[in-house]
């Protein structure tokens, strides 16, 4: 309220209680580093990859445009991570009434507010903090009829898994209809969309050097990797069969042939002669934000939250998708410890508006929930499983926001719906 005391970290005094409007920074022990391939470069014993980088030791440090100061108290160090971007006031659309001035978001990364006291020794005592909270709501503009959009996720292509390509043509014969009793192909009649989201390709088609050098198409390497092209091929088959029935939007992922650094660019339609001839193909940007029937969906690839997943406590993907949302920025990690482009006058990744359906992909197992707002935001979070390996996946009712998974395991398929 405005009886809170807004300070900048110059102004603090030791015992005053006030606010403290910053980004975070997360000192880690464990956090890799250059110092890794500098180590192998010299025959050294390289730091060996861990599932989580979070230590006891870990401190977090929240910082403005002057200077930094250690937190400590009431917030939950192994739980949050590094904050990314220029640092810049929150404004009242931000953090609430009473916390700051209107300056426009655009050039922001994730805003924290604290409040609480500086101590003596320096260090800041945190009683309370809260981040953006949902971004602004979009009007509801949704079909009042049935129309789903099928959700699909790392189909991992070239692994050379046959199970996994079975599902993948029984996934395909779902959508053109060609599958099921006349139950099931009635629900695939009403799929007005298909979003693939990342990793079309199989991790078994990337070099060991892929991160290092550029992303070509290869045909011939060793210990038979290089099965890329043949991949590609696959994955052109399969998008001429789906878009000739509906509407399909391709995202690249981490293993797919397109740029590291996020925002990934979309894949090259010369690596897609047959389905590119359909206007129906649309590649896209991953992350990717779009407007199917009067429904905004926004979500991406899953390289956002897999990366948070190694630097924080939180273990479950569900959980970390709403945090992002909550903190209202799609990828608060980044440049820190995944790629990206740097941008330097704005963040395309700070939400403006609140999305209908908020999806990550390339998750564990398929989870969703429906997150409401105090200011009637409605939003459905998804996490869309691996298909290589879960043979899952997820078909959401544009009518009511549900959400339902379809399995393709075995020698047929079971429709969850």
């Amino acid at each position: 309220g405005d009886e809170v005391v807004l300070r900048k970290l110059c102004e603090l005094q030791a015992g005053e209680k006030c606010c403290v409007v910053g980004t975070l920074f997360k000192a880690m022990q464990l956090q890799p580093s250059i110092l890794q391939e500098i180590s192998e470069e010299h025959n050294l014993v390289p730091q060996p990859p861990l599932p989580k980088y979070i230590h006891p030791s870990d401190e977090l440090i929240l910082e403005d445009e002057l200077q930094r100061i250690k937190l400590e108290g009431a917030v939950e160090v192994q739980r949050l991570v590094t904050g990314e971007g220029r640092w810049l006031l929150g404004g009242r659309h931000l953090l609430g009434p009473g916390l700051g001035t209107d300056h426009s978001p655009s050039a922001v990364g994730t805003i924290l507010a604290v409040y609480g006291s500086e101590h003596d020794d320096g260090k800041f005592l945190v009683e309370d903090h809260c981040f953006a909270n949902l971004p602004p709501p979009l009007p509801w503009k949704g079909p009042s009829s049935d129309q789903f959009v099928l959700l699909v996720s790392g189909l991992g292509l070239g692994s050379g898994s046959g199970e996994s390509l079975l599902s993948t043509q029984l996934l395909v014969d779902l959508v053109t209809g060609q599958l099921g009793a006349e139950g099931e192909q009635s629900c695939a009649a009403h799929i007005s969309h298909l979003i693939l989201a990342g990793n079309l390709l199989s991790q078994n088609t990337q070099s060991r050097d892929t991160i290092n050098k550029a992303r070509y198409l290869t045909k011939k390497t060793q210990a038979g990797r290089g099965r890329s092209a043949e991949a590609v091929k696959m994955l052109d088959e399969i998008l001429l069969q789906l878009c000739t029935s509906v509407p399909v939007d391709v995202m690249p992922g981490e293993f797919d042939p397109t740029n590291y650094t996020l925002p990934q660019q979309p894949l090259h339609h010369c690596m897609l002669p047959l389905s590119s001839a359909y206007s129906t193909l649309r590649l896209v940007t991953n992350p990717y934000q779009a407007d199917v029937d009067g429904v905004r969906f926004l979500g991406t690839s899953g390289q956002n939250v897999s990366d948070i997943f190694k630097y924080s406590s939180m273990d479950d993907y569900l959980e970390i998708l709403e945090w992002t949302l909550l903190a209202g920025h799609i990828s608060p990690t980044a440049p820190d410890t995944l790629g990206c482009y740097p941008f330097y006058k704005s963040d395309p990744f700070i939400l403006t508006e609140c999305p209908h359906v908020y999806f990550c992909g390339n998750a564990p197992r398929f989870q969703s929930k429906l997150l409401k707002g105090e200011d009637g935001q409605q939003v459905l979070l998804v996490t869309v499983p691996t298909f290589s390996t879960t043979q899952t996946a997820c078909l959401v009712n544009l009518r009511d926001l549900s959400c339902h998974p379809i399995s393709f395991s075995g020698f047929g398929a079971e429709d969850d719906d």
